[in-house]
Parts: C-alpha cells; sequence; structure tokens
C-alpha cells in the first residue's frame, strides 16, 4: 500500500536536486531550452519556487511510500496557486523512481493529493505534462484529467 508523508528536513537536498534535473531533462526534450542552459534555468526557477525550502508557502513537497518501513520510491511536489477567483492544487512535478514505478504509486500519490486539495477546500487540480511522456498523459487521464490547452514550440537549431 502507497502511502505519502510530508518530506523529511534530510530529504530536501536530494530532491531539490533531483527536481532541478528532472525538470532540466523535461525541458531539453521538448526543445524549450538548450542542453548547455537547461541546468541553470532550471535551478533558478525551481529556488524562486521553493525560496524557503520546505517552508515555503503554498508549496507542499511529500514523499511516496510503498511501506512504511522502505526508502521513499519518489516524491510529488504541489502548489497552491490561484485559478481565476478560487485556488487550486497545482502538481509541480510526480515522480517515482524507475524501479518502483508501473506498480500504481503515482495513481495513489494523486489520489492522496486529490484528498488534500478537497480538504483544504481547494476548487479543483491542474498539471502539467510534456508532450514525450505519453505514460503520465495516459495515467492522468484514467484519473480524470483532461486536456485544457496545447503549447507548441519551433525550434531553430
Amino acid at each position: 500500500m502507497t502511502t505519502l508523508a510530508p518530506m523529511r528536513t534530510e530529504a530536501y537536498p536530494a530532491f531539490f536536486e533531483e527536481a532541478v534535473a528532472f525538470y532540466a531533462e523535461e525541458n531539453i526534450a521538448v526543445g524549450r531550452w538548450r542542453a548547455e542552459e537547461a541546468l541553470g534555468l532550471s535551478r533558478s526557477e525551481t529556488e524562486n519556487m521553493l525560496s524557503r525550502g520546505l517552508e515555503t508557502p503554498d508549496q507542499y513537497i511529500f514523499e511516496i511510500f510503498a511501506t512504511v518501513e522502505q526508502e521513499p520510491v519518489g516524491y510529488v511536489w504541489v502548489a497552491v496557486m490561484p485559478s481565476g477567483t478560487t485556488k487550486a492544487a497545482f502538481v509541480i512535478q510526480l515522480k517515482v523512481h524507475p524501479k518502483s514505478q508501473r506498480q500504481g504509486h503515482a495513481r495513489e500519490a494523486l489520489g492522496f493529493v486529490e484528498q488534500f486539495a478537497r480538504q483544504r477546500g481547494l476548487s479543483g487540480m491542474a498539471l502539467q505534462v510534456f508532450a514525450p511522456n505519453p505514460a503520465a498523459q495516459t495515467l492522468y487521464e484514467s484519473v480524470g484529467y483532461k486536456v485544457s490547452s496545447f503549447n507548441m514550440i519551433k525550434p531553430f537549431t
């Protein structure tokens, strides 16, 4: 059974570096950033969003566990953000480590985040998924997410 818990302080530095690398890789893959600039841009954006680390208001980072005694199998980072005249939960990043993928952890983490958002009276949930990630798109659609827009890019190489 998958469980989530607020990220431990000692886990934050490794999470931060992993989140920066993950976001940089995703932006390189879609042609938004050049490889030589991606880590710096990702670090800057992540530092801005998490200006006070785990104490940053409206930013929630949870570790995902397969069992209570086990090491975390991933994480989910959620921000409470404006959505029109209300506020919604925005899933910034959801990552399950490769050896633990396809075991239902991401699906259960999304269910946890939905419950978290409902308990706080938020109006809904949103996220961004990059085009080269069809597995994530399939997961999100299977739990009720709908496409709200498309971003398109034409990089000059």
